[in-house]
C-alpha cells in the first residue's frame, strides 16, 4: 500500500512538473526558470500540506527523488516540445487535471494516516492538489485555475469524499485509489470540455 502511494506521488510530481515547464515555456523563460517553476508546481502543494500537518522534514527534503523526478520531467518536456510541436492551452489543462487527481487522493490519504477529522482530510486533499498550481500561476502572472469559472477545487472535493467513503467500506486499496482519482479526473475534464461551473455571486449596485 505504501509503495502504491509513493509511486502515485512521484507520478503526480512528474505530471505537475510538466505543467510547470509548459507554463514557463509559454512565458519564454530560460532553462533555470523552467526548472524553478516546474519544481514549485510539483512540490508546492505537498510542502504546504506537510507544514500544516507538522511533517518535518517535508517530503522532498527527506527524499531527493522528488527533486530528481521533477527536474527530469521538466527537462524532458523542454526536449519534447523542441523536437515536436508546441503544446496548446488544452494540453496544459489536461496535464494539470491528471496531476490534480493524483495529488488530491494522496493528500487525503496522508491526512487519514494522521487520524484527523474527515473534513480536515478533504481540505488537505484539496491543498495538495491545488496549491502548487496556484503558486505556478501567480509567479507566472496568470489568474490561478482555481479562480477561473470551470470547476476545479470542487473536483478535488468530490474525489476526496469518494476516497474517504470507499475507504470506510474497506474496499481494496487499488480500487478506492483508482476510483477516487478517476472521479477527480473525469469531473475536471468534463468541466474543461463542457465549461461546467458553479453558480456565480453577483453583487448588484442598488444606487
Amino acid at each position: 500500500m505504501a509503495q502504491l502511494f509513493y509511486a502515485a506521488d512521484l507520478f503526480g510530481v512528474a505530471v505537475f512538473a510538466i505543467t510547470g515547464a509548459l507554463m514557463a515555456g509559454r512565458k519564454s523563460m530560460d532553462l533555470f526558470g523552467v526548472l524553478v517553476i516546474a519544481i514549485i508546481t510539483a512540490l508546492g502543494g505537498g510542502t504546504l500540506r506537510d507544514v500544516i500537518l507538522g511533517n518535518h522534514p517535508v517530503s522532498w527534503i527527506r527524499d531527493d527523488t522528488y527533486i530528481l523526478v521533477a527536474s527530469i520531467a521538466a527537462v524532458g518536456t523542454v526536449v519534447w516540445v523542441r523536437l515536436t510541436q508546441p503544446i496548446h492551452e488544452k494540453g496544459l489543462l489536461i496535464a494539470d487535471a491528471f496531476g490534480l487527481a493524483v495529488f488530491t487522493v494522496y493528500g487525503t490519504e496522508v491526512a487519514l494516516q494522521h487520524e484527523l477529522q474527515l473534513s480536515t482530510a478533504v481540505i488537505m486533499g484539496v491543498i495538495t492538489g491545488v496549491a502548487g498550481g496556484v503558486m505556478r500561476d501567480i509567479i507566472c502572472n496568470e489568474i490561478p485555475l482555481i479562480f477561473k469559472k470551470e470547476i476545479y477545487a470542487t473536483a478535488c472535493i468530490a474525489g476526496a469524499l469518494v476516497f474517504i467513503a470507499l475507504r470506510a467500506l474497506a474496499t481494496p486499496p487499488w480500487l478506492d485509489t483508482g476510483v477516487a482519482m478517476l472521479t477527480v479526473l473525469a469531473t475536471r475534464l468534463a468541466a474543461i470540455r463542457w465549461h461546467f461551473s458553479l453558480p456565480r455571486f453577483h453583487l448588484l449596485d442598488r444606487d
